[in-house]
C-alpha cells in the first residue's frame, strides 16, 4: 500500500514548462474555449476564477459535468510560470494564527493579493473525502486576466472523459477507472512557493 501523501501537498499533470488545472463550464462557454484553445470575451476577466489541480476534486465539484452550468470539463494547460507567480502571490482564503499576525492584517492581504488559496479534502473514484488536501487557486484581477490571456498554453474539453470514468465507477470497476485518470505527480514547490500557504 503506497504511503499517505502530505496533508498539504500539489499534486497535477505537468510537464517541465506548463500545469494542467481543471474549471467546468456551460457548454455555451465551454465549448468555444474548448475550439480555440483560449477563453473567449464572454470568458469574465475581472471575475475571480477558481482553478484546481486535482482531476477528481473537480468531478466533485462539478459532479461529473452534471450540474447546472457545469456541463463543459475543461483541462487548462497552463504556464508554471504563471502558475508559480500565483502561488508566491496568493493569500490564504481564511485566517491561520500561524502564518497570520492578526485578523486585520490577514484581511488587508487578502484584499490585495490577486490571488487566494484554499485546501480542500482531496476526493478517490467514488468522490468521498480523504484525509489529506487538495490545492484550489483562486484567481483575481490582474492573475485572472493574465491566466486567460499570458498564462494559458491549451484548452481541452475533457468532458468524454469525464463521462467515461464516471460511466466505470458507476459500474463498480474502479481499477478500470483509475487507469484512466490523469497521471497527477507531485509539482515541485519550494518553501518560497508554499510556506506561506500551509495551514
Amino acid at each position: 500500500m503506497p504511503p499517505m501523501p502530505p496533508k498539504y501537498q500539489i499534486r497535477a499533470l505537468h510537464t517541465d514548462e506548463t500545469i494542467t488545472v481543471y474549471q467546468a463550464y456551460d457548454p455555451a462557454l465551454g465549448g468555444p474555449a474548448a475550439r480555440d484553445g483560449r477563453f473567449p470575451a464572454a470568458w469574465k476577466r475581472e471575475r475571480m476564477t477558481w482553478i484546481k489541480p486535482s482531476f477528481l476534486w473537480m468531478m466533485y465539484r462539478c459532479g461529473w459535468g452534471t450540474k447546472e452550468g457545469q456541463q463543459t470539463v475543461l483541462a487548462v494547460e497552463i504556464a508554471r510560470e504563471g502558475f508559480e507567480w500565483a502561488l508566491r502571490n496568493a493569500c490564504l482564503s481564511h485566517y491561520t494564527r500561524d502564518l497570520h499576525p492578526d485578523q486585520a492584517t490577514w484581511k488587508r492581504q487578502l484584499r490585495q493579493a490577486p490571488a487566494r488559496v484554499q485546501w480542500d479534502p482531496e476526493r478517490d473514484l467514488r468522490l468521498a473525502p480523504l484525509p489529506y488536501r487538495s490545492l484550489q487557486l483562486g484567481l483575481a484581477g490582474e492573475a485572472s486576466a493574465r491566466y486567460a490571456d499570458e498564462w494559458t498554453v491549451a484548452i481541452t474539453d475533457v468532458t468524454p472523459l469525464a463521462r467515461e470514468i464516471h460511466g466505470l465507477v458507476r459500474g463498480g470497476d474502479l481499477e478500470g477507472a483509475g487507469r484512466l485518470l490523469p497521471e497527477e505527480r507531485v509539482y515541485p514547490v519550494g518553501e518560497g512557493l508554499l510556506g506561506h500557504l500551509r495551514v
